[in-house]
């Protein structure tokens, strides 16, 4: 099997972030947050918060390569308990979930552009489609990310200079003010920032499939450094183009908050167009997840014979049983959930998860305190202390603003131990 790139690894990152969050999650944050200012710090302070994660998973990847993510980090950091349960949140709603929200976002998207499209069913043949393609060597997959993220970068660049080339600009002012210091906000903008992290999903991807990658130990920490830095400054460049354009009025509680700016920015026949290609965009996020998660599942079925049937490859080395089951529960999700339902509940225990990863990182100097792999973490150790703390923010706050859907992300993991029990009996009956 041939072995992914820089460029591919770095475009998997891309492809996994940028997607449904860019294009759709400012509507919900400015129904809460009407400040122009407020809104770019959400974006900055999230892109700060991925970049620090990025640094400590760059440590990870790079003393531990092998594909699987959290489950492979905190299985060899803490307990393969540990790992497990992240492996199972990753299986079930870590990938899925997103993957569904980027289709649903695609049909909807499609649909405002060729009404004749029902969005239920776009969304349902674009994880049918997806899913097809990564049964496929992955070669195809590669060249498909590459291409399409890198149209996705071209595009979102000139759409920030049309919109900040405009002398009509309608949109609110994005200087600060002192109601940006008001405590009552806190609340809010907590609330707010989980929509902000779930678009910055992904700034992990490559150590998801570390074993699919050249020279891992070395390329992965690049790219989950370059993609973040990348895709933090355009969702801050790109959200400062939105804001600028459009009346806050038009796009507080809308999920097409891409289509309404691009109105604005480009005119009706623009955004149609624009339309168009952020369904691409869109597409791409769904393939990114659809490479990444499985990796996961395949590592667990290698571990647990009671999952072996995960595990199932190709003369590729593609794990189509684990394709099949990540796009199955895809369209279980797509067709029985809300959008900013699953983002809550999805994106609070993959915060979770990555903090425990994050964590890990101190926990392994300190057992290593000369450490002879190739990467160590950039500004060790304020990076991870300050990944850690703006999560364990997000999380409180969020617990307490949503416990619903934050009980039914923890019930998720509750379910996963219970699961862990079985199959690590089994294993040691066998």
């Amino acid at each position: 099997m041939k072995k992914a790139t820089f460029v591919s690894a770095t475009s998997i990152v891309v492809g996994n972030m940028i997607g449904t969050g860019l294009y759709t999650s400012l509507g919900f944050q400015a129904a809460e947050i009407p400040s122009g200012f407020a809104l770019l710090a959400l974006w900055a302070i999230g892109g700060l918060i991925a970049l620090c994660g990025a640094l400590s998973y760059a440590e990870m990847a790079s003393a531990f390569p092998r594909s699987g993510g959290e489950y492979n980090f905190l299985s060899r950091i803490f307990h393969p308990m540990a790992g497990f349960l992240s492996g199972w949140v990753s299986i079930t709603v870590g990938f899925a979930a997103p993957g569904a929200l980027a289709a649903m976002a695609f049909g909807t998207y499609l649909h405002r552009v060729v009404p004749a499209i029902d969005a239920g069913a776009a969304s349902l043949g674009l994880i049918v489609a997806t899913t097809v393609l990564f049964l496929l060597p992955l070669r195809f997959g590669h060249r498909y990310l590459d291409a399409f993220v890198g149209v996705n970068v071209v595009v979102l660049v000139g759409l920030v200079v049309a919109a900040f080339s405009r002398a009509d600009a309608a949109g609110v002012s994005l200087a600060p003010s002192r109601a940006d210091l008001d405590p009552g906000r806190l609340g809010p903008f907590a609330v707010a920032l989980i929509f902000v992290m779930y678009s910055y999903s992904g700034w992990n991807a490559s150590a998801y499939v570390i074993g699919d990658v050249e020279d891992p130990r070395r390329t992965v920490p690049r790219s989950l450094v370059a993609g973040t830095l990348l895709v933090t400054a355009l969702y801050v460049a790109v959200n400062a183009a939105f804001l600028h354009t459009t009346p806050i009025e038009e796009l507080e509680g809308e999920i097409e908050v891409g289509l309404i700016a691009s109105r604005h920015i480009l005119g009706a026949t623009g955004a149609n167009l624009m339309a168009l290609i952020i369904c691409v965009g869109l597409a791409t996020t769904v393939a990114a997840m659809t490479w990444a998660g499985p990796r996961v599942a395949q590592v667990m079925g290698e571990d647990y014979p009671a999952l072996g049937f995960l595990a199932r490859g190709n003369g590729q080395g593609v794990p189509w049983v684990a394709i099949l089951w990540q796009g199955a529960i895809s369209v279980l999700l797509l067709v029985t959930s809300t959008f900013a339902a699953v983002v809550t509940y999805t994106e609070f225990v993959l915060i979770l998860s990555t903090f425990f990863t994050v964590a890990g990182v101190l926990v392994l100097r300190r057992r290593t305190p000369q450490p002879d792999w190739p990467y160590r973490t950039w500004g060790y150790p304020v990076t991870p202390l300050v990944f850690l703390a703006m999560s364990l923010f997000i999380m409180v706050f969020v617990l307490r603003e949503r416990p619903v859907e934050c009980l039914w992300g923890l019930a998720t993991v509750g379910l996963g131990a219970v699961l862990w029990l079985v199959v690590e009996r089994t294993r040691s009956a066998g």
